[in-house]
């Protein structure tokens, strides 16, 4: 598993286009990551952490544009549209009605898909660098905590690994709240 630079996210491209599950930081703690578009790459994802496909996955990107297809802004209210476009890019994750590109294995047993456009500098890079949203769920096993530091990665996890951007978490305590859009109710807080 190549292990990157702090700056170089474009390293982490080939692996992704084969289908790769990689590790990056991010606000909080450390994430695994895919290409949302792959389903062998995100039902690899889901078994490495042990996760059911029905719980629905999250992607992150760089700018709100990176969204278009997968979700569905346009479904809100104008009032909580501006909510949500208001609090990116930061540590907000929000639940939007999915778009036609987002697929039942990122959507789950769900209607809509949980999104954040991410202020992390590293998360940026990544994204810009692939063109697009990622899958970004905890670097960890189902029930156990996440890692909020590069080391406190599972190494059973790390094994299976493409690629890994080095690099240090946003320092923020709790990983984002997410909320649902339509009416700004919180499912994790």
């Amino acid at each position: 598993m190549p292990t990157l630079p702090d700056r170089d996210p474009a390293t982490l491209l080939p692996p992704l286009r084969e289908g790769g599950v990689i590790a990056y930081p991010t606000e909080a703690v450390w994430g695994l990551g895919c290409d949302p578009g792959n389903e062998a790459a995100v039902m690899r994802l889901l078994a490495l952490k042990q996760r059911p496909v029905g719980k629905g996955l999250i992607l992150v990107a760089a700018e709100v544009a990176q969204l278009d297809g997968w979700v569905r802004l346009d479904a809100l209210t104008a009032e909580r549209r501006a909510a949500v476009l208001q609090s990116w890019p930061g540590a907000h994750t929000w639940v939007v009605p999915a778009g036609p590109r987002a697929p039942r294995w990122i959507t789950g047993a769900h209607d809509g898909i949980a999104v954040r456009v991410s202020a992390h500098p590293q998360v940026c890079a990544l994204c810009r660098a692939w063109g697009g949203p990622l899958v970004s769920t905890s670097a960890n096993l189902a029930g156990q905590p996440p890692a909020r530091t590069r080391d406190q990665l599972d190494p059973a996890l790390l094994a299976h690994l493409d690629g890994l951007l080095d690099g240090a978490t946003g320092g923020q305590a709790q990983p984002t709240r997410i909320r649902i859009a339509a009416n700004g109710q919180v499912l994790r807080d």
